[in-house]
């Protein structure tokens, strides 16, 4: 076999080798740290607001730093110290779907990270939240759109996964 030959199969195996790395980290990562929706910058979850209340008050809320706490990855702020202790208690039952990003995003396989935490809908005892108003009510009036963000849920969580992904390496490549 002549060097050149041994060389590009040398170079294919690293590349295969490399991307099935890299899947398994996404893997992982999506395993064992869900993504919340934190905005741009920060790590507070749904702008602040108390996902709690969207439940017991029928509204949103904003919540308060004084009143928070740390799951997933990001904080998240309550009204009260009562609606911190009830989602402390069960915080998959009150926190939104799709780790916050926009749900209607979600239901067409994209994702959206700017949201309106006032536009939001609770459905089958699920909290919902969208980048707007519109985008909220036509959530609720189209099953189909709950039936697809779930189905595309996994290749989102994946984009979202392979982006952060890749801004991590560009910061450590660049230190």
């Amino acid at each position: 076999m002549s060097d050149n030959k041994r060389s590009r199969q040398v170079g294919i195996a690293a590349a295969i080798g490399a991307a099935g790395i890299v899947l398994l980290f996404a893997q992982i990562a999506v395993a064992e740290d869900p993504l919340v929706n934190t905005g741009y910058f920060g790590d507070v979850a749904i702008k602040g607001y108390d996902p709690v209340a969207y439940f017991t008050q029928n509204e949103a809320v904003q919540g308060s730093g004084k009143y928070s706490y740390h799951w997933l990855g990001a904080t998240w702020h309550f009204s009260s110290s009562r609606n911190r202790d009830i989602f402390m208690r069960d915080p998959a039952k009150y926190a939104p779907q799709y780790g916050g990003y926009c749900a209607d995003g979600v239901s067409l396989g994209t994702v959206t990270t700017n949201i309106d935490p006032k536009a939001w809908r609770i459905i089958e005892g699920k909290l919902y939240i969208s980048y707007d108003p519109g985008a909220a009510e036509g959530f609720e009036k189209n099953p189909t759109k709950v039936v697809n963000s779930q189905k595309h849920w996994a290749e989102v969580q994946q984009t979202l996964v392979t982006e952060k992904l890749q801004k991590d390496w560009r910061q450590y490549t660049a230190n």
